[in-house]
């Protein structure tokens, strides 16, 4: 999907700086996925005490395979 964008040039300067891509494009989509999964680990620190825990949940066995 092609979107135009008016993008504060000094902003582009300094992600493609940090991020080390080569392409104005690589680093707007390597800062929105660092966007999306920093906004995810947020929701789940949210969480974070709101749960219940089942203390009889053994998660080993969860993992062996048959």
């Amino acid at each position: 999907m092609a979107t135009n964008l008016s993008i504060d040039p000094e902003l582009i300067e300094r992600a493609l700086e940090v991020s080390g891509e080569k392409t104005k494009k690589a680093a707007v989509t390597r800062a929105l996925q660092e966007f999306i999964a920093r906004r995810r680990q947020k929701r789940l620190i949210e969480l974070m005490g709101k749960l219940e825990w089942d203390p009889e949940f053994d998660y080993k066995a969860e993992r062996k395979r048959d």
